[in-house]
């Protein structure tokens, strides 16, 4: 994976997903004993949309490794204001860095971005399209929690612009999984994702309601509707609050559910069901930094303990 651009699920194996996740274990067991593998080198960030989980993490595990950041901060301060293209912001800021993280809201905008640069280029969130990382530290939490060979997993909300969801659903094909995708039918999976999965031999099923599957779910993956990606403020608002659980509705789930959540929610996810046995989207997010620690790790070369 050394130097390997990481734009995309679809490009990852299972092979490339569990050497991400097993090197994860390794960071989770000792961290300190990663703790001087990449001294003096520098991650560059370049953050186009808002981001808490996503760019910490990353800051935190460069750090933890023994490197540093150089961050491109808010765009209003940035050239980026002065019309910049992002052909020549990647370009620029190749120069101060050993790898390279973007998050931007326009789909494709990773693969365009890493066609100009040589160092890797790590793809944070492109619009709609996919998060990769996020969906690596995902399935290291579904693995701790209930394993990853078949699975019976629901994923509910946002699947029309959720790129998380595009991303895990693409690399749960590796797995074997059951896929169930619960949401409303303005907000069912795009076309070409969907045909994709069924060229990748991925079982899915697609629902409008929770209630028939619940009880066959080893987890459950909720996501916020997202009001930034609709064209139409009036079609959030006809879909906006109405796929929501709390603690009343997992009383019909197994005991041994999993509910995660890339998190920020917003009402998705009563803040009673915190408190139950079946929460892990905190574990979910924590879990950012050691596999995101395993991803730079073997990105920029690092060997097996």
């Amino acid at each position: 994976m050394r130097h390997d651009h990481i734009i995309s699920a679809k490009q990852l194996s299972r092979a490339d997903i569990e050497e991400v996740l097993d090197r994860a274990a390794e960071i989770a067991d000792d961290p300190t004993a990663f703790g001087d593998r990449h001294p003096g080198a520098l991650l560059g960030l370049l953050f186009f949309e808002p981001s808490t989980r996503t760019k910490m993490s990353f800051t935190a595990s460069i750090k933890r490794l023994g490197g540093d950041i150089v961050d491109m901060g808010p765009v209003e301060y940035s050239s980026v204001k002065k019309g910049e293209s992002l052909a020549d912001t990647v370009r620029v800021v190749e120069g101060y860095a050993d790898a390279l993280v973007l998050r931007h809201p326009m789909e494709g905008s990773a693969t365009m971005a890493s066609e100009f640069v040589d160092v890797p280029l790590i793809n944070a969130g492109d619009g709609a399209g996919q998060h990769p990382t996020q969906t690596l530290l995902d399935l290291y939490t579904i693995r701790e929690n209930a394993g990853l060979d078949d699975l019976s997993i629901g994923i509910m909300g946002d699947l029309k612009y959720g790129r998380t969801v595009h991303s895990l659903a693409h690399a749960l094909t590796n797995f074997g999984a059951s896929q169930h995708f619960i949401s409303p039918e303005s907000l069912q999976l795009p076309r070409n994702v969907r045909y994709d999965l069924h060229e990748e031999g991925a079982t899915i099923r697609e629902h409008t309601e929770l209630d028939p599957v619940l009880d066959s779910l080893d987890v459950l993956y909720v996501t916020r509707i997202q009001e930034e990606r609709f064209p139409d403020e009036s079609e959030y608002r006809e879909v906006a609050g109405e796929y929501r659980i709390d603690a009343e509705t997992l009383e019909e789930a197994r005991e041994d559910l999993t509910v995660l959540h890339p998190l920020p929610r917003v009402d998705e996810i009563d803040h009673d069901v915190d408190a139950t046995d079946h929460a892990a989207y905190f574990e979910q997010a924590h879990n950012g930094v050691p596999v995101r620690m395993a991803l730079l790790d073997l990105v920029l070369g690092g060997e097996s303990q």
